[in-house]
């Protein structure tokens, strides 16, 4: 079987080469992704795919079903680009101006698509049911995943694990990357607005400077982190975004901050809310200013599941070779698919995507990425792979 999937992989590159070209071509920000959930959902049905579309706006559920009574077992691709000018000069380039897929939702959804051709290849050899998830969102709050979720992508039938990849710049092209356990971070928006009173810059005593004061919260949220958080939790407090004033003479009257808090531990995650809001508010309050703050509830961590990600590794060996299977290192970055193994089993793995160490090494989220493109023959390889072992199992 690994030899006739391997086969497969290598006969419809060419035509997942071309379908990733369009995505790339075409990207959608989040939530936004019309044209290509239509370009996806035209593949599949003209493969012959049973599929539902506009699942939580923008989404697609497939459905392959084995001739051979099994288990249900989930693959999960997104969607979505960021607003980010590309700066690539290819024929593939983004053609939307301000938009482009630097996160490789492209790679992913054109991985999913040519497992999905490949399981519909050997559905007569197939035990259970792949259900297929291409989901919006990703990059934005509250997370596609969430919202798949509640519209019921996971019932009728009910997945019992799901897997997911994702590009991977720091590796080559060839090999997969995993680590079981803990991954991932939570990831939570920060919204702080300080509100103060504003006059002329020469007369600061007459002023509630919102400026100084939030000089001081974002200052002292930091020792919040360092003095409450157990140390051997990890745990992330930035803030990205700050906006007031218009002048060089003239105090503002309000000031708005822009941060994510990201850490391991969902009891921690818990207590810092706590922690970060009362901060704000009583620092603000000693100063004369008001603040409102609001944490709205992010992506939680995410938790590769031991037994799962372990047989994944094996039969990624028995594809691959042991020589092209890597151990991971933990990321304090979030992905929504976390959401998705809050409910079953889950394994998000890796797929390297740099070619021989020298090209392709620019990070996911910059104007420059891309990959060396053989690696999607891997990527839909183990995916199909994973699917056929996994439906089978129990």
């Amino acid at each position: 079987m690994i030899e006739q999937i391997r086969a497969k992989a290598a006969q419809y590159f060419p035509d997942v080469q071309e379908i990733r070209h369009h995505i790339h071509s075409h990207p959608e920000l989040s939530f936004e992704e019309f044209n290509t959930a239509a370009y996806v959902s035209g593949k599949l049905t003209a493969w012959g795919i049973e599929h539902e579309t506009a699942v939580a706006g923008t989404g697609i559920v497939a459905l392959i079903k084995g001739a051979h009574p099994g288990r249900c077992i989930a693959l999960r691709a997104d969607l979505d680009a960021l607003p980010i000018q590309e700066e690539n000069d290819t024929v593939y380039s983004s053609q939307n101006a301000g938009i482009m897929h630097a996160c490789g939702h492209d790679v992913h959804t054109s991985c999913l698509l040519g497992a999905a051709r490949i399981l519909h290849d050997f559905r007569n050899e197939l035990q259970g049911t792949v259900k297929l998830i291409f989901q919006p969102g990703e990059e934005k709050h509250p997370g596609g995943a969430s919202l798949m979720i509640a519209a019921g992508v996971l019932d009728n039938p009910k997945p019992e694990a799901i897997y997911a990849l994702h590009v991977y710049p720091n590796l080559p092209s060839g090999t997969v990357g995993f680590r079981a356990g803990q991954y991932m971070a939570s990831a939570d928006e920060i919204y702080i607005t300080i509100e103060g009173r504003g006059g002329h810059a020469a007369l600061p005593h007459l002023t509630v400077d919102p400026i100084a004061v939030a000089a001081l919260v974002i200052t002292g949220l930091q020792q919040v982190v360092a003095r409450k958080a157990n140390p051997l939790i990890p745990s992330v407090l930035s803030f990205c975004k700050i906006q007031g004033g218009f002048a060089t003479n003239v105090i503002p009257g309000k000031v708005e901050i822009l941060g994510t808090f990201r850490t391991m531990n969902e009891a921690w995650r818990a207590e810092a809310h706590h922690w970060i809001k009362d901060y704000v508010i009583k620092t603000c309050e000693a100063y004369g200013a008001v603040a409102t703050i609001d944490i709205p509830p992010g992506y939680p961590s995410l938790y590769n599941d031991m037994a799962l990600t372990r047989q994944a590794e094996d039969w990624a060996r028995d594809f691959i070779g042991t020589e092209n299977v890597k151990e991971l290192d933990m990321r304090m970055a979030g992905e929504d698919f976390s959401f998705y193994t809050q409910y079953m089993p889950g394994c998000f793995f890796r797929i390297g995507t740099n070619k021989d160490g020298k090209e392709f090494t620019s990070p996911v989220h910059a104007p420059t990425f891309d990959i060396h493109e053989e690696a999607m023959a891997t990527g839909m390889g183990m995916m199909a792979w994973f699917a056929i072992n996994a439906s089978k199992q129990g």
